[in-house]
């Protein structure tokens, strides 16, 4: 009999923190009657050096045009019934398609010349997930980080890997010349420049002279000059250029976006936060949704977006409170960036600690904004 009752609590114990159980209480779809009003969008573009100093009024004006179309891509799909996954995908994917981000058509360039990117995509209704890194020729990695999520048993696909099968699921291929833009490579060309600096950290490991795997060649076979001004240049001084999107749908539901080209002369197949689930995106219908943008080695330690998630769910704070919270942990730690978080009241957080962040967001009464600095 004893030991009857010990099995029974036993096998009880183990039912209730099972991962699938866990899970099921976790992810709960909203079954609640759609509500339009409730329908709010979040978006960023990156957190950096970002300061009127360094910005010309033609350059502001780009961001902020290109802001407000990625907010209409993705709220055009709220309006008409659309789920939240749908609308941080429209938002992402736009900000791909966009050679003013660091994602997508405009990453930057690795320290080999390669354009390598990572994005990761999260549903709040079910903890569903899906993420791709170092890719090189997938034209949206948005996409196939959803691929991933819908169309495989996988969370993670990286390099030649997740490129095999992005093409299986007849996502659009393209050459790797398709994501050479002039400012990236030119960022590229200033970062070698600084790395061969007597005194710099990378000084001992840089080559005397620009690699030749950096020097990106145009058609007729003649390298890049690399005379464009730099009012030119869409650059602020140091800026993590990932963008992402958070997104309330009419019917409670919440989903989560992120993509990054990753930083500047990055080596080694780095790859940062953005897409590792809990770290630089995460979306949980019990807490909130969360996309961030920074020095990623910072945030994977910090794991910044189930932090803020967590901090909502188990210590009941207030979205905004939670993320200053976890923003503050990781300035502490030395590293900076910023965040957008949402949560299912359509409470709006958009915390950083770099001199500026591209921002914005619309809800239902027509509250809109679109900031770029502090």
């Amino acid at each position: 009999m004893l030991f009857s009752r010990f099995f029974r609590a036993t096998l009880l114990a183990a039912l209730l923190t099972s991962p699938a159980l866990l899970q099921a209480q976790s992810a709960t779809p909203s079954t609640a009657a759609p509500d339009a009003s409730r329908i709010t969008l979040v978006i960023h573009g990156g957190a950096g050096t970002i300061t009127r100093a360094l910005m010309t009024p033609e350059k502001e004006k780009a961001y902020q045009d290109a802001l407000n179309q990625a907010l209409d891509a993705g709220y055009a799909v709220l309006k008409k019934g659309g789920t939240a996954l749908d609308a941080v995908e429209a938002s992402v994917r736009f900000m791909e398609d966009s050679p003013l981000f660091n994602a997508g058509k405009g990453a930057v360039f690795t320290h080999d010349g390669r354009n390598e990117m990572d994005a990761a995509i999260m549903d709040g209704r079910n903890l569903a997930a899906g993420s791709v890194a170092g890719v090189t020729v997938v034209r949206n990695p948005i996409r196939a980080a959803r691929a991933v999520m819908e169309k495989s048993e996988h969370v993670l696909l990286t390099g030649s890997g997740a490129e095999q099968f992005a093409r299986e699921k007849g996502l659009a291929i393209v050459p790797p010349s398709y994501f050479y833009t002039e400012a990236r490579y030119q960022q590229l060309q200033q970062a070698l420049a600084e790395e061969r600096k007597p005194g710099s950290p990378d000084q001992l490991n840089a080559p005397t002279s620009p690699s030749e795997k950096s020097k990106v060649k145009l058609k007729g076979g003649k390298p890049q000059s690399t005379a464009l001004p730099e009012s030119q240049i869409f650059t602020e001084g140091k800026k993590y250029g990932t963008v992402g999107a958070v997104a309330l749908d009419q019917f409670g539901n919440l989903a989560a976006a992120t993509s990054t080209g990753g930083m500047t002369n990055k080596r080694y197949g780095r790859v940062g936060d953005a897409p590792i689930i809990g770290c630089g995106t995460y979306a949980d219908n019990q807490s909130c949704a969360v996309s961030c943008t920074g020095w990623g080695e910072y945030f994977i330690r910090a794991t910044v977006a189930r932090d803020v998630a967590a901090r909502v769910e188990l210590l009941h704070q207030p979205v905004a409170e939670a993320a200053q919270a976890t923003m503050d942990k990781v300035g502490k730690m030395g590293g900076d960036g910023g965040l957008i978080a949402l949560d299912r009241q359509g409470n709006i957080a958009l915390p950083f600690n770099s001199a500026g962040m591209y921002r914005a967001y619309v809800k239902a009464n027509g509250e809109r904004q679109v900031q770029i600095y502090k």
